[in-house]
């Protein structure tokens, strides 16, 4: 019985330090965007250049 007198108040306080971290992470921003660090692994970093249609080296080679 009388390890009950010291689990309910290491309880009570293990409570309270999880909510204050968790309430610490939310105004923090931790939660903000879940899904976002999932796609930007998929996206290429650099977008593929557009052809170069008519350089200078071809228009010396034709002529």
């Amino acid at each position: 019985m009388e390890s009950v007198y010291l689990l309910i108040p290491v309880s009570v306080l293990l409570v309270f330090g999880i909510a204050l971290a968790f309430w610490w992470s939310v105004r923090s921003g931790q939660f903000d965007d879940l899904e976002g660090p999932g796609f930007r692994v998929l996206m290429d970093d650099n977008p593929p250049q557009p052809p170069v249609e008519n350089t200078k080296a071809e228009k010396t080679e034709k002529v």
